[in-house]
């Protein structure tokens, strides 16, 4: 007699073992809601063929269920998973590793973060240079706005400049067109011990104690980023100083770079209960970018990214010369970026006219709306300016290679070549009010213009810097 049907009663327990089951011969509806439990399937049993697609949801899912040995690996595509099917609270703390994530996966859509006025750093594309694109001087601002250029016992000065980022290059397809270059001098006699050359961008205090940077907190960080190429191969380095409170000083070094290529270098700065930042427009934090520091300013004992009481002998680690001792050696820098947090994310990109508002609050060349004459010789200019300086009391010099010319409206009147001296300059007025001297042949009170054509060039540059 031929048997139809079996019940469970009938069949003895482990009585079907998987080899009396044909491949296949299981299908879903052969297995009751819960019938199969976790202890009743073997690691790795269920593979990716055997699972169709969006066969598995959440609700057939108990908490605790799926561990890692029970799964072969990689045998759950994205395809297998459907749209909200994994929660939150299915992923175990710390279970998303760096190797878990896929190279792109995580956007700047996808960080917490502010898309917009993240970087604190002003002209970081190296945009705005107002004051003209290559100099030799010392000690100052006279190429790129919000960067100081310094140096001392060289025995050539070197060059600053604005230059052209090389087209098909990374960074210009990254979206920089501009760089500040520094070319050396032939410095005949060695690298010196007490030899510098520096860049230096000094950020007020008050931008970094408003930024959101936990500044006393070890586990708070900055993130410095930059690209540089050297014309030399060489690691070179840099350092960050505070000015409120106890001087403070953190050093860096770059990788070693390959000649004429460009590197991208990033850094996190921590927080120390050591270091201050008043709310005031006062020096922050400098970031100096040194080619060369001769070892009365170097130690070899100090630590990369730790915060030691700043001393001119200490300021960052020993440096190789190669560089500072090859005659018209040059170095780049464009893409400075100064964020809060642990990671650099890509630069933040401004406008020109942005850029240089910005640097407005610090240095303008503006040019007479009026201009009175105090005497035969002397004349009260009074200037509009175009954004509200940093302090209620910039300096006032002037701008341009020709003498500063004035006219009455009928005829040209005089020109000077002086200086001009600030007298009147309120903090709450957008109204810079100087002097000019060393006129000749005005008429008392008679109203003037501010008259620029041919060599007669000069202009009144309002500076504010830091």
């Amino acid at each position: 007699m031929a048997l139809t049907q079996i019940s469970t009663a009938g069949v003895k327990d482990d009585a079907v073992t998987a080899g009396k089951i044909p491949a296949n011969a299981v299908g879903s509806s052969e297995l009751a809601d819960n019938a199969v439990d976790t202890a009743a399937i073997t690691n790795d049993a269920v593979t990716e063929p055997k699972i169709a697609d969006n066969a598995v949801t959440r609700a057939q899912i108990i908490d605790g269920a799926i561990n890692g040995a029970k799964c072969e690996n990689q045998s759950i595509g994205a395809e297998k998973i459907t749209d909200g099917t994994i929660a939150t609270a299915k992923i175990a703390n710390n279970a998303v590793t760096t190797a878990k994530i896929a190279d792109d996966a995580v956007t700047q859509a996808k960080l917490n973060f502010p898309v917009a006025n993240r970087n604190l750093i002003i002209n970081g594309a190296m945009q705005v240079a107002q004051r003209g694109t290559s100099s030799t001087a010392n000690n100052g601002y006279y190429t790129i706005d919000r960067i100081k250029q310094y140096y001392q016992d060289t025995d050539e000065a070197p060059t600053f400049s604005q230059a052209d980022v090389a087209s098909g290059t990374t960074p210009y397809t990254l979206g920089f067109r501009k760089s500040l270059k520094v070319t050396n001098g032939n410095q005949t006699s060695g690298a010196g011990v007490s030899d510098q050359i520096q860049i230096i961008s000094w950020l007020e205090a008050q931008d970094i104690a408003n930024s959101g940077w936990n500044y006393k907190s070890s586990s708070s960080f900055l993130t410095f980023s930059f690209w540089i190429k050297s014309s030399v191969a060489q690691a070179f380095n840099f350092y960050v100083q505070t000015n409120d409170g106890t001087e403070k000083n953190m050093p860096f070094s770059t990788p070693s770079l390959s000649a004429d290529t460009w590197t991208k270098v990033e850094v996190q700065i921590k927080g120390d209960s050591g270091i201050d930042f008043n709310n005031d427009n006062g020096m922050g934090l400098g970031l100096y970018l040194a080619p060369y520091l001769g070892t009365n300013y170097t130690d070899n004992s100090i630590t990369n990214g730790e915060w030691i009481t700043f001393a001119s002998g200490t300021r960052y680690k020993d440096v190789a010369t190669t560089w500072y001792t090859t005659n018209d050696a040059t170095v780049e820098y464009t893409g400075l970026q100064l964020e809060v947090g642990s990671v650099a994310t890509d630069f933040e990109h401004r406008s020109y006219a942005q850029e240089l508002f910005l640097c407005l609050r610090y240095y303008q060349i503006v040019r007479a709306a009026s201009i009175t004459a105090a005497s035969t010789t002397a004349a009260r200019f009074n200037c509009p300016l175009l954004c509200k300086t940093r302090h209620s009391a910039p300096s006032v010099g002037k701008f341009g290679s020709g003498n500063i010319g004035i006219g009455d409206m009928v005829s040209y009147g005089s020109t000077s070549s002086a200086t001009p001296s600030s007298d009147g300059y309120a903090a709450d007025d957008l109204m810079m009010s100087c002097q000019v001297t060393a006129f000749s042949g005005l008429t008392q009170y008679r109203q003037y213009c501010h008259e620029v054509s041919g060599s007669q060039t000069g202009l009144i540059a309002v500076d504010a810097e830091l």
